[in-house]
């Protein structure tokens, strides 16, 4: 549905996008995320045809934007981080002055109030943008990004400034416009991108550093496992039990949060599954376990592990 190939873009002497190339499947939500100067606003315009590129090809649903820029745009609707609104029209002549610029050709009164009960907007129809909350604003900006039902939805940064109910309710319209749409979106928000999206690719630099799910990637740089366990018994003797199984690599003893019990940390040699070795044994000396979970890095520790690392070892100055 979308393939970016070999995408470069060069401001003189630096390189903003270094040669970079991502595919999206159709019906995919992807996660494109990076800190600022890493190259994502650029990469963004250029796959929506607002920027040119020095080198490489994007595609829209088989399109290239370079060689056929109108077929391109016509298979994508664009929500900017900024919403393109006009404040003194109301949403009816705003969605209807949107429907005439992209030379919509689906039945007007239907296609457009279809949109309307997609975005729950009907009931300020009538209202001028400007009159409206934040959150309905994105709502109108998102609904005109739907207008001529494009297959491809580029979403940048579609719930700043929204308060957490407005996050949610973006996020869930999101999902819901997934299982029609093939959507890239676009984040500094991780935990949304985490909730929300299939797939992520993380830029820094100007260049690719990761591209896989979320649950792939934490498994992945969660090499150094560790699990946190409370059990009730003596410190000592539990952490001597604990040490004495195989796959351990570490055992401490963190706190005491109830009365009788400790909180362990153990971290694990790479590969090693000790839950149940570990319960059998504490249950065989009457130890309780009261919980265990892992303690695997968040999404936010390898997206700041990734980008670090990559801008530590760049050189020549930061993406625009």
């Amino acid at each position: 549905m979308i393939e970016v190939n070999n995408l470069t873009k060069n401001y003189g002497a630096h390189c903003a996008v270094d040669h970079i190339s991502f595919h999206v499947n159709e019906g995919e939500i992807l996660g494109f995320l990076g800190p600022n100067g890493a190259g994502k606003s650029t990469t963004m315009n250029i796959l929506t045809g607002y920027l040119s590129s020095s080198d490489g090809s994007v595609k829209i649903s088989g399109y290239d934007i370079l060689e056929d820029p109108n077929a391109a745009k016509a298979n994508i609707g664009y929500l900017p981080e900024l919403p393109p609104l006009y404040l003194d029209m109301t949403v009816r002549e705003y969605l209807n002055f949107m429907y005439n610029l992209k030379k919509c050709t689906l039945p007007r009164a239907q296609h457009i109030k279809e949109i309307c009960q997609i975005m729950k907007i009907e009931n300020v129809y009538g209202r001028l943008i400007k009159n409206l909350s934040k959150g309905y604003r994105q709502r109108v900006g998102m609904a005109q990004a739907l207008i001529g039902n494009p297959p491809v939805l580029v979403l940048d940064e579609p719930t700043v400034g929204l308060d957490p109910s407005q996050i949610i309710e973006i996020r869930s319209l999101i999902k819901a416009l997934g299982k029609r749409h093939t959507i890239i979106l676009s984040s500094h928000i991780l935990p949304e991108v985490e909730a929300v999206c299939d797939r992520l690719v993380i830029i820094s630099g100007g260049k690719i550093v990761a591209d896989d799910t979320t649950e792939n990637l934490i498994r992945e740089y969660s090499s150094d496992r560790r699990l946190m366990v409370r059990v009730a018994g003596p410190a000592f003797e539990v952490e001597k039990l604990i040490n004495g199984i195989d796959g351990v690599k570490t055992v401490t003893a963190i706190t005491s949060r109830e009365a009788g019990t400790t909180d362990f940390a153990i971290e694990l040699n790479a590969g090693a599954d000790i839950r149940y070795d570990l319960f059998k044994r504490l249950s065989d000396r009457g130890f309780a376990l009261l919980s265990s979970h892992s303690m695997e890095r968040s999404l936010e520790d390898i997206f700041m592990s990734l980008t670090s690392e990559n801008f530590a070892s760049k050189k020549g100055g930061k993406a625009k």
